[in-house]
């Protein structure tokens, strides 16, 4: 038995000198979040200035734009991403034809694995004024827009993007779910007379609502996370107004215009919050869908 733990050992351990590697030895970094860091000094010798990067946080008009884009855009990421799967796992579920069932699902599962590089290269060329939706626009005898430059379109751009992208994936849990619903169920409730609709209303729906309240519940810990790889690949200036999130703020702020003590800031607030909502998540998720990890 020792022997075969070992083995287990031996398999984790390439991942565990990762982890060290890549997260557990940079946290020593967040001490520049309290100093006026200088990368010519380095964190030993840069002068330290207590909280005075986070009062500054607070201070600037900034810091609410980017709080306040990251909590709508990330909302709604959660709530699309909630609704429109489960509702295209119950119409998927309702399908008779297996090969037409299993075709459906590989086609809506491919965007999920492709890089938000390449989609939004494909995104932005749909959306440019010279672009497929434009040209639909214009040929109804609409006036062309500049998606990607309005401060109005952008933060649903996101949203519906990110939910286009990947709500077939995210269907399998629902799909695991209603496969465990027991059949006999159905058959008694056709006895009845009941018709589709209601037997979804009223067998499919509640047997999943654990799932749903579970994954729910769960998302309040990505609260912060809008994304950045895709809103990176998709603003521009014009829209940071709408588009800025913090991740992408300390990015800009940090690496382009070299403010390394205030983006450390902004970043480790943001991962305390995140901290705080997970362990708030996972206490919901055990009060109301009876889920814990330890």
């Amino acid at each position: 038995m020792k022997s075969f733990q070992k083995h287990y050992h031996m398999m984790l351990f390439p991942g565990i000198v990762l982890l060290i590697i890549f997260s557990t030895i940079p946290l020593f970094g967040v001490l520049i979040a309290f100093q006026d860091f200088n990368i010519g000094l380095g964190i030993k010798d840069s002068p330290w200035i207590g909280l005075e990067n986070f009062k500054y946080l607070f201070q600037i008009r900034d810091s609410r734009v980017i709080f306040y884009n990251t909590i709508f855009i990330a909302v709604g990421k959660i709530i699309a991403g909630l609704i429109i799967p489960v509702t295209f796992a119950v119409l998927l579920n309702e399908l008779k034809n297996a090969m037409f069932k299993r075709w459906v699902q590989t086609v809506v599962y491919l965007p999920h694995f492709i890089s938000w590089v390449i989609l939004a290269g494909v995104l932005i060329e749909m959306l440019s004024m010279d672009g497929i939706i434009n040209g639909v626009i214009e040929a109804f005898g609409g006036q062309k827009m500049m998606f990607l430059a309005s401060n109005d379109w952008f933060p649903w751009i996101i949203i519906g993007s990110d939910t286009w992208k990947d709500f077939g994936f995210g269907a399998i849990v629902y799909l695991a779910a209603l496969a465990g619903i027991d059949p006999t169920l159905y058959e008694a409730a056709e006895i009845d007379g009941a018709s589709r609709l209601q037997k979804i209303g009223y067998i499919t729906l509640p047997s999943i609502v654990p799932t749903i309240i579970l994954l729910a519940t769960l998302s309040i810990g990505n609260i912060l996370n809008a994304g950045f790889d895709q809103i990176f690949n998709l603003y521009n200036p014009l829209v940071y107004p709408s588009g800025d999130v913090i991740d992408t703020y300390v990015y800009r702020v940090g690496l382009v215009q070299a403010q390394y003590g205030f983006a450390t800031a902004v970043g480790l607030l943001k991962s305390v919050i995140g901290f705080i909502l997970i362990i708030i998540s996972y206490r919901l998720a055990y009060r109301f869908a009876s889920y814990r990890i330890f």
